[in-house]
């Protein structure tokens, strides 16, 4: 079996105090030798120019492959064009395509922009027509908060990013083995060749995991819901159970054959290095 990829994302910093902890966060898990870093937009597109930026810096400044998310939110198609035409100048190489969250959050209604793109198979198709892009996408084991519960819409959209150029896919977190398994395992029936890379999320703030699950549609699951809950005002216990359950999480899915493992690291470093120290994975 193939060695696990392991990759990191991050977001765009607001300000200079959050530019110097992404930074700091970057370079204490640069020595892991990670496959890929991405780095997301905001909602709405907020920090387009922003994720061009940092992707183009980690690039420049670490020698390490970035995935640089890509929207369609609140872009012409031309204006898509031209950032992919920015990406490809800075020696970007792959590109996370995405129809991106309006700027109200997932729950808002979709605005189109005229000239616009609405899909993200949409974008996907754009992209792969500049020829030297890995185009990857998002998978939702959990099920995407627009198909309300239609797993099998989510599949057939997969399908067709996958026929129109996306070579992987990474996936919204969760907290269930079985969901990743079962997204797999209907890929697979109906001839996907796509490698779904499983998305993992630290917990490190009671408030934070709600509020994110809320947004993203992922639900959770009551025994760890009420595990937190019962330590809430325990920082330390917080951020301790959040590494463990991730490492088991992390444990059953490369125990079912992920392919790689996906750290949402919040712009932090110490839980996914204790993570990754936890599960032997060192070179």
């Amino acid at each position: 079996m193939a060695k696990p990829t392991i990759s990191f994302e991050f977001f765009p910093p607001k300000d200079r105090q959050g530019e110097s902890r992404l930074w700091a966060a970057m370079m204490n898990l640069r020595s892991i030798a990670p496959d890929f870093i991405s780095v997301t937009y905001g909602a709405g597109g907020s920090t387009r120019d922003s994720t061009i930026e940092i992707t183009t810096h980690i690039t420049e400044r670490t020698g390490i492959p970035t995935v640089a998310h890509l929207t369609c939110v609140g872009s012409t198609q031309e204006e898509v064009g031209q950032i992919l035409t920015r990406y490809r100048d800075a020696g970007i190489k792959s590109i996370l395509a995405l129809r991106g969250d309006p700027a109200g959050g997932p729950s808002s209604e979709w605005v189109h922009t005229p000239g616009g793109l609405d899909h993200a198979d949409e974008l996907v198709a754009l992209a792969a027509e500049f020829g030297d892009f890995t185009i990857g996408v998002a998978a939702f084991p959990d099920g995407h908060p627009a198909s309300k519960g239609n797993f099998d819409q989510d599949i057939t959209v997969l399908l067709r990013k996958e026929e129109l150029g996306a070579s992987f896919a990474t996936t919204q977190f969760f907290f269930d083995v079985n969901k990743w398994s079962a997204l797999v395992r209907r890929l697979k029936d109906r001839g996907s060749e796509l490698p779904i890379i499983p998305g993992i999320l630290p917990i490190s703030s009671v408030k934070q995991i709600v509020r994110m699950a809320q947004l993203g549609g992922t639900p959770i699951p009551d025994d760890i819901h009420a595990r937190f809950l019962e330590i809430e005002s325990d920082d330390l216990a917080v951020k301790a159970l959040g590494v463990e359950l991730a490492t088991a999480l992390c444990r059953e899915l490369l125990d079912a054959g992920a392919p790689g493992l996906h750290f949402y690291t919040m712009n932090s470093s110490t839980a996914t290095r204790e993570i990754w120290e936890n599960l032997g994975l060192k070179s």
